[in-house]
């Protein structure tokens, strides 16, 4: 019965309640848009290690950025590869370059050198070719995101990178790096582009053995190689991540906005629902008057709130679904992980009964008598 006068009376004052319902999905849809696309820059900052296929990552020591990593001797490969706990150990070379424009423009570029015949750590999708194509000398690839600063190539054309001929072997899809725009290619091919020397790389990937301990394996990997890093894949995106957020602004920018886009549907709630009290108090004493208790008050407009997140809820997420389908192949980085839609609903329906606590406290502070003045 209580939720049908709760209905009833947010039906009457159909205004006030459509200003409830937006201010649920500002909410909802402003900070989904804010958090989507941190998430998204997220996937940027550790795509090589997220995408590896590896275990563990042996790095430079001090590491803490999975893009910036200093050089390597090739030799810990083979100390890597005497390990039982190893499945395979291979090198990776990765390189700052410059590629020139059509028009004559110099744009900056991150070198991917894979090892053959493997190509480990390589790219994982393609719209046009695959990573067998890297296998020859001059083949790279280019993602399709970043087609137009290459002059929109097609596969078989070429291109320049530090003054050295190179052919696009493959396009990539959302292959795509947050320190510099990604050109895979195999290992000898970087190493004369960047001019490096033949005894090193950036990082070496390493694989476990189904069965292995990763405890044990990464201490005997520590010994063998103590002049570098050894980090577990999980942890080194973490800290990439984490390296960003912290050195960039990126964590207090969308932080911030964040914040307020929450104080803004927050403040929208509470105004519009306690002006809707306001409006509505002699039906409450009416209710008093007729003996209900301040409980069922309660419980009445706590079932407005509810009512109203509900429905600005799945507005919000309507409106939020349809800004992902229209940045899904744009340059705009979006990502949702699965978990998201409920916490994120959960954090809103709180917002939302936050809101509504000053209504609550007002709809139980009337006087039966009102109703005769």
């Amino acid at each position: 019965m209580r939720s049908v006068i709760a209905y009833r009376m947010l039906w009457y004052d159909r205004v006030a309640t459509a200003g409830s319902i937006l201010g649920v999905v500002a909410i909802l849809f402003l900070v989904g848009q804010q958090l989507s696309t941190m998430f998204g820059l997220f996937t940027f900052m550790s795509v090589l290690v997220d995408h590896s296929g590896a275990d563990m990552w042996v790095v430079s020591k001090e590491t803490k950025n999975a893009n910036a990593v200093g050089p390597l001797p090739e030799r810990y490969v083979d100390r890597l590869i005497g390990l039982a706990e190893v499945e395979w150990a291979e090198p990776i070379i990765m390189t700052a370059g410059q590629t020139r424009r059509p028009d004559g423009k110099y744009e900056g570029v991150m070198i991917v050198g894979l090892p053959a015949p493997r190509l480990q750590g390589g790219p994982w999708a393609f719209t046009q070719g695959s990573l067998a194509d890297l296998l020859d000398y001059e083949g790279v690839t280019v993602d399709s995101g970043d087609l137009d600063l290459f002059g929109n190539p097609q596969v078989g054309d070429i291109l320049e990178i530090n003054r050295m001929r190179v052919r696009v072997a493959g396009i990539t899809h959302k292959a795509q790096g947050f320190g510099g725009t990604l050109v895979f290619t195999n290992r000898t091919r970087a190493r004369d582009i960047a001019d490096l020397p033949a005894d090193t790389c950036s990082y070496i990937l390493v694989k476990l053995r189904p069965g292995a301990d990763p405890r044990a394996a990464l201490a005997r990997m520590r010994e063998v190689v103590p002049r570098a890093d050894v980090i577990p894949t999980g942890r080194l995106s973490a800290t990439t991540r984490a390296f960003y957020i912290i050195n960039t602004g990126i964590g207090g920018s969308f932080g911030t906005t964040t914040l307020i886009s929450s104080l803004v549907g927050i403040v929208i709630v509470m105004l519009t629902m306690y002006t809707s009290v306001l409006s509505r108090e002699k039906d409450f004493a009416v209710l008093r008057a007729l003996g209900g208790r301040k409980r069922d008050l309660f419980v009445i407009v706590l079932y407005q709130g509810l009512m109203i997140a509900a429905a600005g809820i799945f507005v919000g997420f309507f409106l939020f679904a349809l800004f992902l389908y229209g940045t899904r192949d744009t340059a705009l980085p979006t990502y949702v992980p699965p978990w998201f839609p409920f916490v994120h609903a959960a954090f809103t329906l709180v917002l939302c009964l936050a809101g509504s606590f000053v209504a609550i406290r007002r709809a139980t502070r009337v006087e039966p008598a009102t109703a005769f003045r």
